[in-house]
């Protein structure tokens, strides 16, 4: 006859065998799982090599984000491209805005640099960079409120970029405008 005692002890082994059970569950698994973690350590750890050869031309490529409007939010939005570094080298400021100028590779971006405008020349002091540019930089849509800070915001968050440049002075054919008086800085 099953006694208090004896089905208690029946209780106790089947909570034993449980636990066993349960522990060589915890213990197998965690073996295969380390095992995996350590195939794909090892994957990983292998070296890349490239399906191409990487050629001198695409070693010479950088990427620079170039600042447009972006025509669903109505905000200044980033665009990255690849640029070579050796048109970067002797005038890289004439070559930010010049992108700017031919506008964005991205359909939902647009250009605020007016038509036709041109760099008459950049120089340095300092910090600051003196951008003059051409008389058809002041044709920007003047109906728009938003458009001369459009027009300033994606030059200065261009150039910004570069580490030497924190600020930008704008001149229309060699001289102060009263339109651009200012010492733009990022935001």
């Amino acid at each position: 006859m099953l006694t208090k005692v004896n089905i208690e002890k029946m209780k106790n082994k089947k909570i034993i065998i449980l636990f066993t059970i349960l522990f060589l569950i915890i213990v197998i698994g965690g073996y295969f799982i380390l095992n995996q973690i350590k195939k794909d350590k090892e994957e990983t750890m292998q070296d890349y090599t490239p399906q191409e050869e990487i050629t001198d031309e695409q070693f010479r490529q950088t990427i620079v984000s170039l600042y447009f409007l972006d025509k669903e939010n109505n905000q200044i939005s980033p665009e990255a491209r690849l640029v070579d570094i050796k048109e970067m080298i002797n005038l890289p400021y004439e070559k930010l805005i010049n992108l700017l100028i031919e506008g964005p590779k991205n359909e939902k971006l647009k250009s605020v640099i007016p038509d036709q405008t041109k760099i008459l020349k950049t120089y340095t002091e300092g910090d600051c960079l003196t951008i003059d540019f051409s008389q058809e930089f002041l044709n920007y849509d003047k109906t728009d409120p938003n458009q001369k800070q459009f027009l300033i915001d994606s030059i200065v968050d261009t150039v910004t970029e570069l580490t030497e440049i924190n600020q930008v002075k704008i001149l229309i054919q060699g001289a102060e405008n009263q339109e651009f008086k200012e010492i733009y800085t990022r935001k």
